[in-house]
């Protein structure tokens, strides 16, 4: 709690004031507050209630936990490629982020069973290890392979499963519920922004043409193409939007795990608030 509140204590009105005279100014302010967010994401998922967890989290809380640090460690190695002016590869990161958050809020919004169909969904390809394993591959009779089919076994013996655990997944196709991510997406955030903010974002990890367009070609006035060398240079539009995604999840989770503190509450609803006024700030400014 001492981490967030010095984190906390700094934002006074001279401090605020001294961001918003330039586009400049706000993206290099932004830069300082998307870390502070990393660092209050980081604190709020080693909060405990001790009389509800004296020691950890059980298996319908642990991946909910892993899904928000997994949030907060990608967000810290975006603003790395922050600093570095990078922000192609922002973009590679920022889907997977806006992933876990969307899933963390749809796991906190169901009861137990979901969260554990969500763990039996993950064993998809472990179990097709396994049947590689009955077919005679010769890859386990290495050491890699042998390392590979431990961790295997003993992740399905936390569980108590065994090949004959997942006959519901099967017949749902490995989708969590049965539903695509776009199913997910439009329940817990709504469709009008899963092309801009998710699906489009794909082609930097898978590539497309429209990708190549935008990043890594220019074209000349007799409509051809040349190379571009250069990464594009980083600003706010990169980060803005998973903060949007992202802070519901962590206040949801102070829900689930009875930590009734109106303090941590009212943290996460500044960071919403003053993500938004950082954007609509830089939105005013700019005329790239």
């Amino acid at each position: 709690m001492d981490e967030i509140r010095n984190i906390m204590n700094k934002y006074d009105e001279d401090y605020v004031r001294d961001c918003i005279n330039s586009v400049e100014d706000i993206n290099r302010y932004a830069l300082a507050f998307y870390k502070d967010v990393a660092e209050i994401y980081d604190a709020i998922t080693r909060v405990k209630n001790t009389k509800r967890n004296p020691t950890g989290f059980s298996l319908e809380d642990a991946p909910i936990l892993g899904l928000l640090i997994r949030i907060w460690k990608l967000l810290k190695l975006m603003l790395r490629l922050y600093e570095e002016d990078n922000a192609e590869f922002i973009a590679i990161l920022e889907r997977p982020l806006i992933e876990a958050s969307v899933t963390a809020r749809y796991l906190l919004q169901h009861d137990d069973s979901v969260v554990k169909d969500y763990r039996l969904c993950s064993y998809k390809d472990r179990l097709r290890i396994l049947r590689d394993l009955e077919n005679g591959s010769p890859f386990f009779e290495t050491k890699a392979g042998q390392r590979l089919l431990k961790s295997v076994m003993d992740k399905l013996a936390i569980e108590g499963l065994d090949v004959n655990s997942f006959s519901t997944q099967k017949k749902n196709r490995w989708r969590l519920q049965g539903k695509s991510f776009y199913e997910i997406f439009d329940e817990v955030v709504g469709k009008e922004l899963y092309a801009c903010v998710y699906g489009m974002p794909s082609e930097s990890i898978h590539g497309s043409w429209n990708e190549f367009m935008d990043w890594d070609l220019i074209r000349n006035e007799d409509g051809t193409f040349s190379a571009s060398p250069f990464f594009h240079p980083s600003d706010i539009r990169y980060v803005s939007p998973p903060i949007v995604f992202s802070a519901p999840s962590y206040r949801l989770w102070l829900t689930r795990i009875d930590i009734d503190d109106e303090y941590l509450v009212n943290v996460l609803t500044w960071v919403e608030k003053f993500n938004e006024f950082l954007f609509r700030k830089f939105d005013n400014l700019y005329d790239g």
